[in-house]
């Protein structure tokens, strides 16, 4: 029986003591671990032999992990988890706005880390395997097209995100059923665990890219004490944001 080939993990920090303890516990996990100290050798490495993830440190000299992450994608998918000191929320967002599949602000566990690696991978993996998809989607003006990663409003073309994408296409595909942020969370990131303010935050971005009025929503509806609930006719039916929602 052939031996399973290990994924192969790019690990892209300056601070080489992160690094040797993140490859470690990588390594021990059974992952094939490639280290590098900045965006451009991270670049070459990847040029060579394209990695099954990359752990991408926001912070690097010269070329940042956001425009290194730019430059892995523009080469075809690969799934990215950012690592960074910042906590800050727009930072967070900003990281997985550009691609990226997670995002773990220092210090981290690295047991943590490796079960969110495995966890990026799987659905990476499912993704890779998944049957070929089902026509645009259609509802109140909005077309959705998957395979192009295409989406209009009334015929113009609409400025999404890759999170944004995803989280719209998942409520258009069940129409009038609420979701709670922790099932969001795992439905559309792949992520068990996670800060729950990602999901609000997206929702308050994309309604601002798909609603008449975003403060009155009529897509996008805050189901109070639930979570959102795609309206396919975009009928207004009484529902204030629910409280501390950000909605």
């Amino acid at each position: 029986m052939p031996t399973e080939v290990p994924a192969r993990v790019l690990v892209v920090d300056d601070d080489p003591t992160v690094s040797e303890v993140v490859a470690g516990y990588l390594g021990r996990a059974g992952f094939a671990v490639e280290r590098a100290a900045d965006g451009p050798a991270a670049l070459r490495l990847a040029a060579t032999a394209r990695p099954d993830l990359v752990l991408l440190d926001l912070m690097l000299p010269g070329m940042d992990g956001l425009e290194v992450c730019r430059s892995l994608r523009a080469d075809g998918p690969v799934p990215v988890i950012m690592l960074t000191a910042r906590g800050d929320e727009e930072d967070r967002i900003l990281g997985l706005e550009v691609g990226a599949d997670d995002y773990v602000t220092k210090p981290f566990s690295p047991r943590e880390l490796v079960l969110r690696a495995e966890a990026v991978l799987r659905r990476a993996r499912a993704r890779s395997a998944a049957p070929a998809p089902a026509p645009p989607l259609r509802a109140a003006g909005l077309v959705l097209d998957p395979v192009a990663r295409l989406a209009t409003r009334c015929g113009g073309e609409l400025a999404l995100t890759v999170r944004e994408f995803d989280l719209l296409t998942h409520l258009m595909r069940h129409p009038g059923r609420a979701f709670g942020r922790e099932q969001l969370m795992r439905e559309v990131w792949g992520w068990e665990f996670g800060d729950l303010s990602t999901v609000t935050v997206h929702v308050r971005r994309l309604r601002a890219k798909i609603e008449d009025d975003p403060a009155r929503p009529r897509l996008i509806q805050t189901v109070w004490g639930v979570g959102y609930r795609f309206d396919a006719t975009g009928m207004d039916h009484g529902r204030a944001p629910e409280a501390g929602d950000d909605a």
